[in-house]
């Protein structure tokens, strides 16, 4: 009897332990969502890696976007992206191509620029991780679990700067022990910016640069 009341104390206070944990993390990404939608924009530069110890990969590439609410203009890989709300233009200048898609047509689970502050809101479990100093600079981890069990995702992590509370990196941890690095490097707030950023200029790419356009049916 001495032991089940030992080992139900245990399951007890480790339960609310995990609660209180859970409840920390998930108000500390809630306080960075909240702090990014008072901006009226935001510029990011950053680094993506991509890494597969057993497959020997290591891929590393540069890339910049501007944020407004849920638009965006992506650079990345030699591409261009814009997406102004309905509609996202993928543009290829290497295949001097742009292919349209309209925004329902991609899976909920895409992480889209416009995403990228708010996606921990629904299919994870939130937990604090660690507290480290990277560059003179307190980053705190907070661990996201997918629900899902059958999720290619293993785990995410996000790397909260403790003074700015904006994200440093983002960290997932795939099934294949692939590990997906995002780290920016450059964060900027409320900059003038035009709105024509946002726009695809159809007949731009279509009667002056004579880029192929596919248009979903």
């Amino acid at each position: 009897m001495k032991k089940i009341i030992i080992l139900l104390s245990i399951f007890f206070f480790s339960t609310i332990a995990f609660c209180q944990d859970s409840s920390e993390a998930k108000s500390l990404l809630d306080e960075v969502a909240k702090k990014v939608e008072g901006y009226k924009n935001i510029y990011l530069e950053f680094d993506h890696k991509l890494d597969n110890a057993d497959a020997d990969v290591h891929q590393e590439t540069m890339g910049k976007v501007t944020l407004k609410g849920d638009l965006y203009q992506l650079n990345y890989m030699g591409t261009e992206q814009i997406f102004d709300g309905k509609k996202t233009y993928l543009i290829i200048h290497e295949d001097e191509e742009v292919i349209i898609q309209n925004s329902d047509s991609n899976e909920a689970e895409t992480l889209t620029p416009s995403k990228m502050f708010s996606f921990y809101k629904s299919g994870f479990n939130y937990e604090m991780d660690e507290l480290k100093t990277i560059k003179g600079i307190k980053i705190q981890y907070v661990k996201l679990i997918p629900i899902d069990s059958n999720s290619e995702i293993t785990n995410i992590l996000i790397g909260i700067d403790i003074k700015t509370k904006h994200i440093y990196n983002i960290i997932e941890t795939g099934e294949n022990n692939t590990i997906t690095t995002l780290e920016i490097r450059t964060f900027k707030t409320n900059q003038p910016i035009s709105e024509k950023l946002f726009i695809f200029d159809k007949a731009k790419y279509r009667d002056q640069m004579n880029y192929t356009i596919s248009e979903p049916n």
